[in-house]
């Protein structure tokens, strides 16, 4: 007999995680075996698996090598951490009764093994370990101190049953063996506790390995950031490994849009699934694979990608703007992993071509929202599922739309939409190129420059100094939101009308504030209202606002953006642990309505513009590296040279790959463009310098071809640290480029 294999595509480094709706429960995946802490209180006289409602989210490695969360159930506060130091077929738990909300021999941690396939376990009392055999592979679950009874049960819905029914002070449900082996503990006699699981392929093997696995104290160094913007990096990963679980109808890993908020057992938003995607780049490859292939799998017969597919419904007949090409473009800079592109090319191509053919009735190049005449979904044929597509349902931007049953369109040229398939036309434009469709290239980018063209010109109010929503009359919508900024991600805007839009920013009528970027502006009846789309602050907008302003040198207004939304992002994240869906645009309180998720996927957009400021990458500037002057140590983080750490000390930055410095430079600033090559390095001085050094370790005089500022020689020389550049005064953005001969 062989071993049942639940799944056999996730690494091994991150088969034990938090696979399940479960939070606490730790699930080694490709066996289907799962750890799950149960808790009962007798003040409640209520048992608790732990719902994701109920938990403070504390810090999760993408790889599940250190997972921490605190939970109150009955008044008691429990924190609950995982750890995997040894190997990742080992998984070491512990508990802690943090604060008491009753007598604590009445309040029990009950660890429990069980297995999907319904496995007997057994509990061998000689060696204190819960066993199950799964085919020829063995896990074995143990604890660091004797429980005070083991039962058996059903499942865990079961063995809460259980407790509610008898209470804590009941020795029938005793037993050995069963679907489900239960190790009961309390608060009286273990306050704190440890366990652990182990997996091999015999069962005293499986023993040794949680017996050692229970010894093991040392936690895990994790990807994070400390100085300058310090824990942006840190909210990114937890956010996104947090919301990573296992999608059981299609059998596959993806990082949900929240795991709080329920939608059936899965849930796709086409765009939350890229955003996703592109985030989980910065930590693992993999993760970020599945998650474009789960946004990828929505694409439908017709064209486009549905809009959302759920285990409930299916939101075919539209989708959501273009941004995937963006996301997916992002990730290859980052990564440089050509299966990115191979995976999303084709499927992304044939999205675009969909929109222009679906959305545009009188075939003047610009778009509308719709809902076309396939499939059963709710809210099909309706105006409300056509302003689905832009995914501002309730934004008052549509209020004077009208749905055309004929054309089944709504009558507006929405401003955000179509940047975002001008922006979707240069991404794919981009990406043909690489991937070597070069008659696709040049037909992608001739359409992103000719919607450029037409944003330019057809949605920009010259009266109002903005852009906006038009009538395909020829009127302009009255209300505008932060979409009307959006031609500056995907480079509509002359410099004069960016001129002019930056101003709405400051403006207290309009976009300024305490806190930036309300979803209408300030002087719009429905900011008032507060709801969703009506006034509140969204995450994913400030990001791709904040985009558009980089791309076009706006310096100051993106500085000022960025310090606004990380400080919104930690008022509701530093004590509270949320990471809000949107908030209010007067305090920056995350829950003060309840039509928002506190632990959602895009959240993470505000702290990741936090750590894109001192390294990043993007279509314009390429890889980017800051250094302003504040000590900062960023990473580890994904590169096109591996994991590398970002670190500036004392004005001098430099990159590292493991303990090998591959660059160090007190040049201030911004380094753009930046590429490391077998025998080349280069990057772009983008503020220019006053002078500065640049040292290459491992890199000698006698191997330099070319060392070029600007073009023109610059001094080298060898020094202690490696080869020593020495750069010259310059003005404005200038190139670097040093050259080496190819090793024998």
């Amino acid at each position: 007999m062989t071993h049942r294999l639940v799944d056999t595509t996730v690494p091994h480094d991150r088969a034990w995680n938090t696979w399940s709706p479960r939070p606490a429960e730790m699930v080694f995946l490709p066996l289907g075996v799962r750890v799950t802490p149960v808790l009962y209180s007798t003040r409640a006289k209520a048992a608790t698996t732990i719902r994701p409602a109920d938990c403070r989210f504390g810090r999760h490695a993408i790889d599940g090598s250190l997972v921490e969360l605190e939970t109150v159930h009955g008044g008691t506060r429990i924190a609950l951490a995982y750890g995997k130091a040894i190997d990742p077929y080992a998984v070491a738990g512990r508990w802690e009764g943090v604060e008491l909300g009753e007598w604590g021999l009445r309040f029990w941690v009950t660890i429990c093994l069980s297995a999907d396939g319904g496995e007997a376990v057994e509990y061998l009392a000689d060696a204190r370990a819960a066993v199950v055999k799964i085919g020829t592979r063995f896990v074995a679950l143990v604890s660091a101190d004797e429980p005070v009874q083991v039962t058996v049960h059903e499942d865990v819905e079961a063995l809460a049953a259980d407790f509610e029914a008898n209470g804590y002070f009941h020795l029938a449900s005793r037993g050995t063996t069963g679907r489900l082996v239960a190790l009961r503990f309390n608060l009286e006699m273990m306050r704190e506790g440890r366990f652990a699981a182990g997996v091999a392929d015999r069962a005293d093997l499986a023993i040794a390995r949680a017996r050692e696995a229970l010894d093991e104290d040392e936690a895990p160094a994790l990807p994070a950031q400390v100085g300058a913007n310090a824990g942006s990096l840190d909210a990114v990963r937890d956010v996104m490994a947090w919301n990573t679980v296992w999608d059981p109808v299609n059998r596959r890993p993806y990082t949900a849009c929240s795991r709080i908020w329920n939608l059936g057992e899965f849930a796709v938003w086409q765009n939350d699934q890229t955003y996703h995607a592109m985030m989980s780049a910065l930590f693992d490859r993999a993760l970020a694979r599945d998650n474009f292939a789960a946004a990828m799998a929505s694409a439908t017969p017709q064209g486009n990608f549905a809009c959302i597919v759920t285990s409930h419904d299916s939101w075919v007949d539209r989708t959501q703007a273009p941004n995937g090409a963006f996301m997916v473009w992002l990730a290859y800079l980052r990564t440089r992993d050509r299966s990115l592109l191979d995976l999303t090319y084709r499927a992304l191509a044939r999205n675009h071509r969909w929109w222009r053919e679906m959305r545009d009735p009188d075939g003047r190049g610009l778009v509308s929202c719709g809902t076309s005449d396939v499939g059963e979904a709710l809210y099909k044929g309706t105006a409300f599922g056509a302003r689905n597509e832009t995914g501002m349902d309730n934004s008052a931007t549509h209020d004077e739309a009208v749905y055309d049953p004929g054309t089944r369109t709504l009558s507006t040229l929405d401003v955000g939409l179509n940047c975002s398939l001008a922006l979707d036309a240069e991404m794919l434009s981009l990406a043909a190129a690489e991937i070597g469709e070069d008659e696709e290239a040049d037909r992608f980018a001739a359409l992103a420059e000719d919607t450029k063209r037409k944003i330019r010109e057809e949605l920009w109010d010259e009266e109002r100094g903005l852009f906006a929503n038009r009538q395909r009359d020829g009127s302009f919508v009255r209300s505008v939101g932060p979409t009307s900024l959006y031609p500056l991600i995907c480079g509509a805007a002359s410099r004069a009308q960016a001129d002019r839009l930056v101003a709405h920013l400051d403006d207290p009528a309009m976009f300024g504030g305490p806190f930036g970027l309300p979803n209408a502006t300030r002087n719009d009846p429905a900011y008032r209202d507060n709801v969703y789309w009506r006034g509140r602050i969204w995450p994913n907008v400030n990001w791709f606002v904040w985009q558009g302003l980089r791309r076009y040198r706006l310096d100051e207004a993106a500085e000022g953006l960025l310090e606004t939304s990380l400080q919104l992002f930690e008022q509701s994240w530093r004590e509270r642990r949320i990471a809000a869906e949107n908030y209010n645009a007067e305090t920056g309180e995350a829950m003060d309505q309840p039509d928002t998720d506190p632990f959602y996927g895009w959240a993470a957009m505000l702290p990741l513009m936090g750590a894109e400021a001192v390294m990043g990458f993007s279509p314009w500037d390429g890889w980017s590296i800051g250094n302003d002057g504040d000590d900062v140590r960023l990473g580890p983080v994904e590169s096109p040279l591996g994991r590398v750490v970002v670190e500036v000390e004392a004005g001098w930055l430099t990159l590292w790959k493991g303990e090998k410095a591959i660059f160090t430079t007190d040049v201030a600033g911004t380094l753009s463009q930046l590429t490391v090559g077998a025998n080349s390095f280069s990057f772009r001085l983008e503020e220019g310098t006053d002078g500065a050094v640049l040292v290459l370790p491992d890199r000698s005089e006698a191997e330099l071809l070319a060392a070029l500022l600007g073009g023109a020689d610059i001094e080298a020389a060898d020094g202690e640290r490696g080869l020593e550049l020495t750069l010259p005064p310059t003005d404005g953005p200038t190139d670097l480029f040093v050259a080496f001969a190819p090793a024998d």
